[in-house]
């Protein structure tokens, strides 16, 4: 272990993971609701979402929100054929109405037979991270659906470093006292998550010395999260603060 850059990463974890992070980031929808349900789906299209510019993120999810009457869990399980045609023009980057239609659905499928969106990714007892992002995407799309639809739920089967999924489930499972997290999910532990990787977090991973790749896959994010047990196994996850912040904020690969 190299302990002068745990200690440096450790610094930024506690400079970053802190409720000031929230309003500036794509975590800041679901921290708009309560209830689990609607952290679960308000979180997971956030999620889904966050790719480009933060702001517009951020600005495309509250607006879809506000269509969904501020509830969108009521919204996606007692919805009319009237409600869902103010759905119609809504299109963030390459996600459209037609896909928004199709999640809708499957959270109305969903949840007509369990409380929780996470039994969608882990249905059994101690299944890794892998297992479940690979059982999400076989599960949503188990019924007909668009062909479009698939490029918006990545899997490590594809060999995709699943950075947006990745990102949702620390949302979901990892657990502080800070309290950006939200840490309702306990089919996993924060020691089993995998940590988000995209081409900045990647690009600050090869600068400080713990990556050297070219490309960003799901090995890419496996052996991110494999050095960064090494420096606290219990939640290595937490160091993606640290890794998107250097990158987005302090810009310190460019």
């Amino acid at each position: 272990m190299n302990h002068n850059l745990k200690s440096f990463l450790d610094e930024k974890v506690r400079m970053y993971n802190q409720r000031s992070f929230i309003p500036n980031d794509p975590i800041c929808i679901p921290h708009l609701f309560s209830r689990k349900q609607d952290i679960e789906i308000a979180g997971l299209l956030a999620a889904l979402f966050a790719w480009g510019n933060r702001t517009t993120i951020i600005n495309k999810s509250r607006e879809l929100m506000q269509l969904m009457d501020m509830q969108p869990f009521v919204f996606c399980t007692q919805h009319s054929p009237q409600d869902l045609k103010r759905l119609t023009k809504f299109v963030h980057r390459t996600f459209n109405a037609d896909d928004l239609l199709t999640f809708i659905e499957f959270f109305k499928n969903h949840y007509q037979q369990t409380q929780s969106l996470e039994t969608a990714f882990f249905p059994r007892n101690k299944m890794t991270v892998e297992e479940g992002l690979n059982n999400f995407k076989q599960y949503f799309f188990k019924e007909d659906h668009l062909k479009r639809t698939e490029k918006h739920i990545a899997s490590p089967q594809q060999k995709s470093a699943c950075k947006r999924l990745n990102m949702y489930l620390r949302w979901m499972v990892r657990k502080d006292k800070v309290g950006v997290d939200f840490g309702i999910w306990n089919a996993i532990k924060p020691a089993d998550l995998i940590c988000p990787v995209d081409v900045h977090v990647a690009r600050v991973a090869n600068r400080l010395g713990i990556l050297d790749c070219k490309q960003t896959d799901w090995q890419t994010a496996v052996a991110l999260t494999n050095y960064l047990s090494t420096l606290d196994p219990k939640d290595p996850v937490k160091y993606d603060f640290a890794l998107f912040s250097l990158g987005a904020m302090e810009k310190f690969a460019l």
